[in-house]
C-alpha cells in the first residue's frame, strides 16, 4: 500500500518537510524521506531531478545557523544550538512565514500562503476591499431606493399627463366630468410634489402649497388663472375631489 505524505499544512515543520513543501514536492514526500533515511538534509547529488529541494534546504539551514529563523524541538521554540543535528528539530509555521516574508518576499508557497496572498493581496488590502464592498453595497441600496421613488413619481406624472391630453382644447366648455378630471389631476400633482414614499423620503423639496404657488407665479405670473388666490381655491377643490 502506498504511503501517504504528511498533511500539507501543519503547526510546525521539520526543515526537510518545509524544504519539500517550499519546492512544491509534497506529493513525493514519502519517496524523498525514504531515500534520505536517517539523514536530516539532502546533498546536492541526492535528487538531481529536483535541484530546488537542495537549494531550499540549504536556505533554511542558513537561516537556522545564523539565528534568523527561530527553531526548537517538536514545535517548542528554545534556540538550543545542539538541536540543529537533532531529528526533532522544528520550526513553527508563524516563524517560518515571517522569515520567508523578510528574506524571500517573492516566494509564496501554498503551504504558507492562501490564494489571495499568492495573488499579491495582503491582509490589509483584503480588509480594505471588504470595507469598500460594504460601503458600495450600502450606496447601491440607497440608489436603488431613490430610483424606485423616482420611478413611482414618473409613473404618476405620466398618468397625469395622459389625463391632461384627454382634456378638451382651451376655449371649450368643461363638462362636470372634465372638471372633476382636471381637479383630480391637480390633486395628483400636489401629491407628487408634497408627498412622501412609504419609506418617508419626500418626493420633492416643496413643503407647503404656498411654496408651490410662489414657484409657479415666479415662472408664469401674469397668465390667466396664475394668481395666489385662484391657485389656493383650485388646490383646495382638487384635494376635496380626490377625497370624495
Amino acid at each position: 500500500m502506498r504511503k501517504l505524505p504528511t498533511p500539507l499544512i501543519k503547526a510546525y515543520y521539520h526543515p526537510i518537510e518545509a524544504a519539500i513543501r517550499w519546492s512544491n514536492l509534497h506529493r513525493f514526500e514519502p519517496l524523498i524521506l525514504a531515500q534520505l533515511g536517517s539523514r536530516l538534509r539532502p546533498t546536492q547529488d541526492d535528487f538531481p531531478r529536483w535541484p530546488t529541494l537542495y537549494l531550499n534546504s540549504e536556505r533554511l539551514y542558513c537561516g537556522l545557523h545564523n539565528g534568523d529563523l527561530p527553531f526548537g524541538k517538536h514545535g517548542v521554540t528554545c534556540q538550543d544550538m545542539s538541536l540543529l543535528d537533532d531529528p526533532g528539530l522544528s520550526v513553527c509555521e508563524v516563524h517560518l512565514k515571517a522569515w520567508m516574508q523578510q528574506n524571500y518576499p517573492e516566494e509564496k508557497p501554498r503551504f504558507l500562503y492562501g490564494p489571495a496572498e499568492r495573488r499579491g493581496l495582503s491582509w490589509a488590502a483584503l480588509q480594505e476591499m471588504s470595507a469598500n464592498h460594504t460601503a458600495l453595497k450600502v450606496q447601491l441600496d440607497m440608489c436603488s431606493e431613490k430610483a424606485a421613488q423616482l420611478k413611482g413619481r414618473n409613473t404618476l406624472l405620466k398618468r397625469s399627463l395622459a389625463e391632461v391630453r384627454r382634456m378638451p382644447p382651451p376655449g371649450e366648455e368643461l363638462s362636470d366630468r372634465g372638471r372633476s378630471a382636471l381637479l383630480n389631476i391637480i390633486g395628483g400633482l400636489l401629491t407628487a410634489l408634497r408627498g412622501s414614499s412609504p419609506g418617508g423620503q419626500r418626493y420633492s423639496q416643496f413643503d407647503s402649497d404656498a411654496a408651490i404657488i410662489q414657484t409657479v407665479m415666479t415662472y408664469h405670473g401674469g397668465r390667466v388663472g396664475i394668481t395666489e388666490r385662484t391657485m389656493q381655491k383650485h388646490f383646495a377643490a382638487a384635494r376635496r375631489s380626490l377625497a370624495a
